[in-house]
C-alpha cells in the first residue's frame, strides 16, 4: 500500500510538472507505434479498389442532397439542371471511423447551409476506413487506403474541371486521415491537369504512420496553391510535421485544447478521450470562423512559450480560420480564450 501511494505521488508531480497534454504522446497510437504494433503501409502499388465511396453534393439553396458514387460523381453533378458552376464548390473530407451520419459531418453540413454562392461536397470513404476488424488493424487497413482515396478524389475533381469547373473555386477541406488524403489529392489532381487546386485546408491531419513519413507522404505546401494545416493535438491523434504554407497551432503547443479534460494523471487514465476532443477541436474551432470573420488573430512565433510570454505580439499577424486571406507563410500561434466557442459535441 505504501508502495502505490509513492508510486501514485511521483505520477502526480510528474504530471503537474508536465501539465495538461504534455503526455498525449503516450495515448494508444502512439504507444502501438512505439511498440510496432502499428504496421505502416503507403505501398502505392497495390491497386486498391474504392469505387464505393459515396459523394454527397448539397444545395442548399434548393434543399437537394444527390449521391453519387465516385466514379460517376463527375458527370452526376455536371448533369445536375441548373448547375452553377461558379460557385465555390467546398470538398469535406473526413477522417478515421467517419461516415456521413457522425457529428462531424452534420458540423460542416449547418456551418455551410447558409453560406451563400456555393456548394458543398462531403466524402463518405467509411467502407474503408473503419476501425474493423479491430482498431490498431482497422488503422492500419485505412492507412493503405489514403492514397487511393485521395488519388479518387483528385479523378473526380479532375472531371469537374473538364467540365468547366475553375480549380479556382474549388477548396478541399480534410480533418485527420481525410488532410493526409488531400495531399494525394492536390499532387494528383496537379499531374492529371497542370493546375492547382485553390486551397487545402488540413484539420490536425493524421500523426500516427504519417509524422515519419516521407514528405511525398505527407499534406505539405506545393499540393494547391495554398496549403494551411491547423494543429491541435500535435504528437497524439495529430502529426508533428510543419510541412505546410502555414501552419497554425492552437492553444498550448497544438497539442492539448482547453476544453477537453486531463485527469488528474494526464494522458495514462483517459488519454484517448482527451486525444480524440484535442483532436477534434480543430474542425470545431474552424467551422466556428465562417459565421466569425473576425476570429481568429494568429501570430507568426518560434515557439509556443515565446507566444505564451508575449515575445511575439510584434511580429506578422494574420487571420486564421476559414478567412484566413492566405498571403501569410510560416509557424502561427493564437488562443481560443476568451471566445463564446459552442465545442460541446
Amino acid at each position: 500500500m505504501k508502495l502505490y501511494v509513492i508510486l501514485l505521488l511521483v505520477c502526480i508531480t510528474y504530471a503537474q510538472a508536465w501539465g495538461r497534454g504534455d503526455l498525449e504522446k503516450y495515448g494508444p497510437f502512439q504507444l502501438a507505434l512505439q511498440s510496432n504494433l502499428i504496421k505502416c503501409n503507403h505501398d502505392k502499388t497495390l491497386d486498391l479498389d474504392v469505387s464505393g465511396i459515396n459523394v454527397y453534393f448539397y444545395d442548399f439553396t434548393k434543399n437537394e442532397v444527390k449521391t453519387f458514387l465516385i466514379n460517376d460523381a463527375a458527370d452526376g453533378i455536371l448533369a445536375i439542371p441548373d448547375l452553377n458552376i461558379l460557385r465555390r464548390f467546398i470538398i469535406f473530407v473526413p477522417g478515421y471511423r467517419s461516415n456521413i451520419n457522425k457529428s462531424t459531418e452534420q458540423r460542416v453540413r449547418d456551418t455551410f447551409r447558409d453560406f451563400p454562392n456555393s456548394y458543398l461536397i462531403i466524402l463518405d470513404h467509411s467502407p474503408y476506413t473503419n476501425d474493423k476488424p479491430s482498431n490498431i488493424k482497422g488503422y492500419e487497413r485505412s492507412v493503405q487506403y489514403v492514397y487511393y482515396i485521395g488519388k479518387a478524389l483528385a479523378d473526380m475533381l479532375t472531371g469537374l474541371k473538364k467540365g468547366g469547373i475553375t480549380p479556382k473555386n474549388m477548396h478541399c477541406v480534410g480533418h485527420s486521415l481525410g488532410g493526409q488524403m488531400l495531399g494525394y489529392t492536390g499532387q494528383i489532381f496537379f499531374e492529371n491537369t497542370r493546375d492547382k487546386l485553390w486551397r487545402v485546408t488540413a484539420l490536425d491531419p493524421a500523426g500516427p504512420c504519417f509524422s515519419k513519413s516521407l514528405i511525398e507522404d505527407q499534406v505539405r505546401a506545393g499540393v494547391a496553391e495554398y496549403v494551411e494545416v491547423y494543429h491541435c493535438n500535435a504528437g497524439g491523434l495529430g502529426t508533428t510535421s510543419v510541412l505546410a504554407d502555414i501552419d497554425f497551432f492552437l492553444n498550448k503547443k497544438g497539442q492539448s485544447q482547453p476544453n477537453c479534460g486531463t485527469p488528474l494523471i494526464p494522458g495514462i487514465f483517459d488519454s484517448s478521450k482527451a486525444a480524440k476532443c484535442s483532436h477534434k477541436t480543430c474542425v470545431q474551432v474552424w467551422t466556428a470562423t465562417v459565421k466569425h470573420p473576425d476570429w481568429f488573430l494568429a501570430w507568426r512565433c518560434d515557439s509556443y512559450k515565446m507566444f505564451k510570454d508575449g515575445q511575439c505580439s510584434g511580429n506578422e499577424v494574420t487571420l486564421a480560420g476559414f478567412w484566413n486571406p492566405g498571403n501569410a507563410t510560416g509557424v502561427y500561434y493564437f488562443s481560443t480564450e476568451g471566445y463564446d466557442l459552442d465545442l460541446d459535441e
